[in-house]
């Protein structure tokens, strides 16, 4: 059985949707992916598609959601850093990663958050693969 893990951020246009991507990309074997927002945005960020197409990863097909279009229970909620309180969403472990908002910079943040956010979601999945996540 796939962990279920969700990344939460205020849009879920930019920081999120990355994190969905790479998870996707490199642990879809072990985990069942989902990104939400907190509140409705048009679209994913171009910066954002532009960035991690760089890396062979396409998100251009992606789409902004709430968080009642994911799961109501996971096993791993991440936030991105988004300085807001989450509702609650029942988890069996949640993480803040505290990522500051590219959004409105030089395309160079978004490569500098695309790549903090990957080397995240590398480690996230080999801790779910060596079981050092507690998830009972």
């Amino acid at each position: 059985m796939k962990v279920k893990v969700a990344f939460i951020c205020v849009a879920n246009s930019c920081r999120s949707q990355m994190a969905e991507g790479f998870a996707k990309h490199y642990g879809s074997d072990v985990l069942e992916v989902y990104s939400a927002g907190t509140k409705l945005t048009e679209k994913v960020n171009p910066n954002a598609v532009e960035v991690m197409k760089e890396v062979g990863i396409d998100i251009s097909s992606h789409r902004p959601k709430l968080l009642d279009e994911i799961p109501q229970k996971v096993d791993i909620l991440i936030t991105m850093g988004c300085n807001v309180e989450c509702p609650y969403i029942p988890c069996k472990l949640k993480e803040d990663w505290g990522l500051d908002d590219p959004d409105g910079k030089p395309l160079d943040e978004f490569r500098k958050t695309r790549d903090i956010i990957e080397s995240k979601v590398k480690e996230l999945i080999k801790r779910v693969k060596n079981n050092e996540i507690n998830l009972n």
